[in-house]
């Protein structure tokens, strides 16, 4: 038997192939299929399952197209309600394969009230699960991405008192057996998961919070504070994923390629993946400067929302096809009016901060703080500075339009070239200014 974990940086998300003898079976699958045909070809093996532990919020799937091409069965539990052919797999349920090993489910809702996860049994012996967004390293899946999303609906203190009892399947599982989670570091499915890709059940004990002992009630409070920001294209992506995504090549062929430096209509959301430097010399009149990155999907689908289009900007052809294929990771290449390249520099032009006068003359500017809450709540970089988070931004806006220049920070630089775009775009009478990278100077 051997497990393959395959690694999603830009979404932190994990998928799995399992392979016992000349039979494939894959857990969670990214949009893109290829890496999972790739493995089964070079093992001389046919992928004859896909199992969904839940229809996830932050990606879109290639389930169904696995499905179409390779004829391999869909598993997923019947309380997903899905709409593309598939078999049940809820608890009790085995899947038997070659070499003497089982895949068992179970049912761990929390994150999700349709969750489930997988054990890998081996010559009768407990060896992995597969968690899904229940049990992260270091952490347990949100509960609160369910409200309004999916055929099954809870409220987030019901999903918390869920996986409270959820715990229980894990803890009675054997020490050494590895925990295979479908996200890491840096996903929004959780608030602090560890940076490891795996972990056991042991060490899980050890060291996760969320496994400490502790009262149903205490497992609530601390499981539901301080949790992040849910972007917009969540609730949308759990939708997309119960119906089954189209072909992801199809897809992303049918994305309009236009020439380039075309004209776009006054008023069109565009999102433009340049550097900062390059958007600040001259951009399209409103443009949103969201860089090409390893988090651009994540907040393009925090910024724009499902039922928007959008144009899509690139500086090169390359970057431009890049740009494309991370849209399609959260669905939103069916939102992309048209793509084109943008070199004209006779654009929209971005003011340059004086920094040395900001420094000096602090009270002069009104400063825009665009990290998340749970940032802000650990202290701010300027006493004076109006928190308005990222995501927020767009509707927020006039909030913070009194007069005075606009200085726009984040905690490093990434983020605040988006924010001062879009300030820029909805408060045309005032200056906006990017602090960029020079924030780290006013930092202790």
């Amino acid at each position: 038997m051997k497990i393959q974990q395959f690694e999603d940086k830009g979404l932190a998300h994990y998928s799995y192939a399992l392979l016992a003898g000349d039979e494939v079976y894959l857990v969670d699958p990214a949009r893109n299929p290829a890496p999972y045909y790739e493995f089964a070809k070079e093992h001389s093996a046919q992928i004859k399952g896909v199992i969904e532990t839940h229809p996830h919020a932050d990606f879109v799937s290639s389930h169904l197209e696995i499905h179409q091409t390779t004829g391999a069965k869909i598993y997923v539990s019947e309380m997903v309600g899905a709409d593309y052919p598939h078999i049940a797999f809820d608890e009790g349920d085995v899947i038997e394969l070659p070499e003497k090993v089982k895949l068992k489910a179970i049912h761990t809702p929390g994150h999700s009230p349709d969750g489930i996860s997988i054990i890998v049994e081996e010559d009768g012996k407990d060896k992995a699960v597969f968690t899904g967004d229940t049990l992260f390293i270091g952490d347990v899946g949100r509960p609160d991405l369910r409200e309004k999303a999916g055929n099954m609906q809870a409220k987030r203190e019901e999903l918390a008192k869920m996986m409270y009892k959820s715990r229980d399947k894990f803890m009675a599982l054997d020490d050494d057996v590895v925990v295979y989670p479908a996200h890491g570091s840096g996903s929004l499915c959780g608030k602090a998961l560890s940076d490891a890709n795996s972990s056991t059940i042991g060490e899980e004990k050890q060291t996760n919070y969320a496994l400490k002992t502790m009262t149903e009630d205490e497992f609530v409070k601390v499981l539901l504070e301080d949790q992040p920001f849910i972007p917009k294209y969540f609730p949308w992506s759990v939708g997309v994923n119960k119906a089954g995504a189209e072909d992801y090549q199809k897809s992303i062929d049918a994305v309009k390629r236009l020439d380039k430096n075309h004209t776009v209509k006054e008023g069109a959301v565009v999102i433009d993946g340049r550097t900062a430097e390059a958007f600040k010399g001259s951009h399209i009149k409103g443009a949103y400067n969201i860089q090409e990155g390893n988090k651009f999907e994540t907040w393009l689908g925090s910024i724009v929302s499902p039922e928007e289009k959008y144009y899509l900007v690139a500086g090169d052809e390359e970057t431009l096809e890049s740009l494309i294929q991370k849209t399609s990771k959260i669905g939103y290449e069916k939102l992309i009016a048209g793509a084109f390249v943008y070199d004209a520099n006779d654009g929209e032009k971005s003011p340059s901060l004086d920094l040395e006068d900001f420094k000096k003359n602090p009270d002069n500017y009104s400063i825009i703080d665009i990290r998340n809450a749970s940032e802000t709540a650990e202290g701010k970089f300027f006493d004076n500075a109006i928190a308005l988070p990222l995501p927020e931004l767009r509707e927020k806006a006039s909030e913070v339009a009194n007069g005075k220049p606009l200085v726009v920070h984040c905690a490093g630089g990434y983020r605040s070239a988006a924010g001062s775009s879009i300030l820029q775009a909805k408060l045309s009478d005032h200056e906006v200014f990017d602090l960029s990278d020079a924030v780290n100077e006013f930092q202790s």
